[in-house]
């Protein structure tokens, strides 16, 4: 079967994504399939630094606002929310841009990944939430660095939903939930793709992270959240486990707590290289893109885009 044309932007935050993938959409006649775990939810605007009606330009935008901050959106759903939106667009003559940061996702829709754990009966899980409420999630995460390290290496200890995830993984079928991903990798996509990543020097990009902080406290975080809680959002929920929520819905010391979402923020990025060294298949671009590699990445795209439709 002839493969399908697709366009990845990826990167650490702060790396000017969102920019090239507008710019990119409206060169090549393209729409953007937004690839973040955290712009799913509505109402989280500030502290998920989402695009903004003029930051789009005119660009048709999919999987931002999708679901409820107070429900658990996974990586299964996005998976298939997001093919139908790719092949909408291709559909109708145009070209999808997957823009985002969480590598997860792309992953799951570039490969088309089986996520496995389709017979539990929930009885695991329910024993590990109870574990994370008795114990807390550095216990839970030692679990985890003890039985699969790979998976401890790109998880962040607070995502206790992944975390518990791929404990559950490990207690229903014996094996390491990196090793399924590992096969699930090798795997050929479906698509034709040009995966593109963008590179920064860090003392920059840690720079540009603590100013994008200073600016989501300026433009009301605090106000965001405390709208978030009033409609029934909790620490419990996925979506307030984020980075920039989390730390400031119980603090004491806002100072401290921004210094704390800087940290987490940086740490965050880190892992975003660690997970894109690891994929295959990436191009790594510096950031701000200079025009000859934009030319360049337009040449590929314009490649890509006729082999498709030959």
């Amino acid at each position: 079967m002839k493969k399908k044309p697709l366009i990845i932007i990826s990167g650490p935050t702060a790396t000017g994504k969102s920019a090239l993938g507008v710019r990119l959409a409206k060169d090549i006649n393209g729409e953007i399939v937004s690839a973040d775990s955290m712009q799913v939810y509505r109402y989280m605007n500030i502290g998920t630094a989402k695009v903004t009606v003029e930051e789009m330009d005119g660009v048709p935008h999919h999987m931002i606002d999708v679901c409820d901050p107070r429900t658990d959106y996974s990586i299964a759903d996005y998976k298939e929310a997001a093919k139908k939106c790719v092949d909408d667009i291709l559909n109708r003559g145009k070209i999808p841009i997957v823009v985002g940061g969480t590598g997860f996702y792309i992953h799951a829709l570039v490969y088309d990944t089986d996520f496995g754990i389709t017979e539990s009966d929930g009885s695991v899980r329910e024993h590990l939430e109870n574990d994370l409420e008795m114990h807390g999630a550095g216990e839970l995460f030692e679990r985890l660095r003890q039985v699969d390290p790979d998976s401890a290496e790109i998880l962040h200890m607070n995502d206790t939903k992944r975390v518990i995830r791929a404990l559950e993984f490990y207690e229903l079928y014996g094996y390491r939930i990196s090793e399924h991903n590992r096969r699930e990798a090798q795997n050929e996509s479906p698509y034709d793709f040009i995966y593109l990543a963008l590179n920064r020097n860090r003392n920059e990009l840690y720079g540009l992270i603590d100013q994008r902080v200073d600016d989501m406290m300026n433009r009301g975080l605090e106000s965001e959240i405390r709208y978030l809680l009033s409609t029934g959002c909790s620490s419990t929920n996925v979506s307030m486990q984020g980075i920039g929520y989390k730390e400031l819905i119980n603090c004491e010391d806002i100072g401290k707590a921004v210094e704390e979402i800087k940290l987490n923020s940086r740490h965050y990025a880190k892992r975003q290289f660690t997970w894109l060294r690891h994929e295959k298949n990436v191009t790594w671009i510096d950031s701000p893109v200079s025009e000859d590699d934009y030319k360049w990445i337009l040449t590929e795209c314009s490649r890509i885009i006729t082999e498709t439709s030959e």
